[in-house]
């Protein structure tokens, strides 16, 4: 795997939308991430998808292209940082010049819909992403982002040393305010106190860690751009229903961790690690863990319930195709190689 060079303070980060215009629909989002980076040290390069509005996307396929591209290519740029998730980076993936990835390692971070683009920079150009906080949606956080989403994610990028293991957080919302009305600037999201890991299987695991969205890596199976999970520790996480407020109904996420386990990528894997679900009740979160259990109880892999990964605040930041390690007796989740040089 390639690996980019960490950033550091004075760097500059691009921001762009591969998917989504959300950022052009709720710019004072993309006004806070920005100066989030720069309180932070960093300066900010917005590309034109950064503030495109387009039919509900951020400009057309090329345009985005474009976008990605100009990002990768730019020398000035260090870090490329998306707006947020959508449902159309799978447009993408024929259209991309891998060479350009490739030859122009840098680090590339964002979650949910962006998993496509993870999965085919992993796969094509052998570049280490980064799945973790997006600009609008994590750093563009009202009153600022939470210390925890940012302390990770400078564990991420910003060190050579590994991220070491990832505590959970003190308390977590998924509360959504609308941002189009701008009630994400009257108040800061209501917190609950995080009940912390669980274990839904016993055991130990030491292998790259690769993963994302549910529904998202879904969309690659049986395509050029879907990775090899042999010998992986796999993570997933589950995204919006059609009702932005509440979550995938759980039926489909039944069924989605069917096809994956019909893919063959249960027998492959060598752990497992499940994010804080989305949008659910306290009794639907306790049934999305019986999802998990009746579903992986004819494999033995560790089960690791209720991380802060994806669709859930605060969350960490992943590198994928790095070394980890799950340990259910000493309770730990832990990233134990850089992603960064």
């Amino acid at each position: 795997m390639i690996k980019p060079k960490m950033l550091e303070k004075g760097d500059t980060v691009a921001f762009l939308a591969p998917s989504s215009g959300l950022g052009g629909l709720c710019q004072h989002r993309v006004d806070n991430a920005k100066r989030a980076f720069e309180e932070l040290g960093f300066k900010v390069k917005e590309f034109p998808t950064a503030r495109k509005f387009l039919e509900g996307n951020a400009g057309t396929a090329n345009e985005r292209i474009v976008d990605i591209h100009s990002a990768f290519e730019d020398k000035e740029v260090k870090a490329i940082i998306c707006n947020i998730g959508g449902l159309v980076a799978n447009e993408l993936l024929r259209l991309i010049d891998y060479n350009i990835i490739k030859c122009n390692p840098k680090i590339f971070c964002g979650y949910s819909d962006i998993s496509n683009l993870h999965y085919a920079f992993h796969k094509i150009a052998g570049l280490v992403t980064f799945y973790g906080p997006a600009a609008i949606t994590q750093f563009g956080e009202f009153p600022e982002p939470f210390k925890y989403t940012i302390e990770y994610f400078l564990k991420a990028v910003s060190s050579k040393a590994p991220i070491g293991k990832i505590l959970p957080s003190s308390e977590w919302t998924d509360e959504t305010l609308d941002w189009v009305n701008k009630d994400d600037l009257k108040r800061p999201r209501k917190l609950m106190k995080n009940e912390g890991y669980t274990w839904l299987k016993g055991g130990k695991a030491k292998a790259p860690i690769i993963g994302g969205c549910l529904y998202s890596i879904l969309q690659l199976k049986g395509t050029n751009f879907d990775v090899d999970y042999n010998g992986k520790i796999l993570f997933i996480e589950t995204p919006e229903g059609q009702n932005f407020k509440k979550g995938e109904p759980l039926d489909y996420v039944n069924s989605q961790i069917v096809d994956i386990i019909n893919a063959g990528v249960f027998d492959k894997i060598r752990g497992l690690i499940v994010g804080r679900g989305f949008g659910y009740s306290v009794e639907e979160r306790e049934k999305l863990k019986e999802i998990v259990i009746k579903n992986t109880k004819d494999f033995n892999f560790p089960v690791l319930f209720n991380a802060n990964i994806g669709h859930t605040d605060p969350i960490i930041t992943i590198p994928l195709g790095v070394k980890a390690m799950l340990d259910s007796e000493m309770n730990i989740f832990s990233i134990d190689e850089s992603g960064v040089i």
